[in-house]
């Protein structure tokens, strides 16, 4: 669940931040939700009880170039929290803070892999998508759908 405060702002920007993101309402519900990468995520108002903002866990999302996805993110609106880092085996990772304070965790190829995979540091574009999902255009999203195995 992400606290925000506004929630349908919330849910359009999730869907650009996301390429692979679908909107979905589950059966008996009056809410609609996100479905990325197999994860349901939900969006409720902030209050006095749950505020928005970092505090506490962070989800860390798979991406195939970090530099990437951060600069995707940040195009939109996100601002830098902590990080970039290098971690094991080349990797790296980083926070980003969502429109609403809340923590957003990416991990992915580290700078040194930028060339060996192709990936520019710059430009939002994120067309080797997140996580093992494939991109579905928005056109035609009913669900996220996983690539075979």
């Amino acid at each position: 669940m992400v606290y925000v405060g506004d929630v349908q702002q919330a849910l359009a920007w999730y869907l650009r931040a996301f390429d692979q993101a679908c909107r979905h309402r589950p059966p008996g519900t009056d809410f609609e939700c996100l479905r990325i990468a197999g994860v349901q995520l939900e969006f409720v108002l902030a209050d006095h009880q749950v505020g928005s903002g970092p505090a506490g866990s962070v989800v860390y999302w798979r991406v195939d170039c970090l530099a990437r996805a951060r600069s995707h993110f940040l195009a939109l609106g996100a601002t830098p929290y902590r990080g970039p880092l290098a971690i094991e085996s080349g990797l790296g990772i980083c926070q980003v803070r969502d429109p609403w304070g809340n923590c957003i965790g990416l991990r992915g190829p580290w700078e040194s892999m930028r060339v060996l995979r192709g990936c520019a540091p710059s430009g939002p574009d994120l067309a080797s998508g997140l996580g093992k999902v494939a991109i579905v255009r928005r056109a035609q999203r009913t669900v996220a759908q996983a690539p075979p195995s």
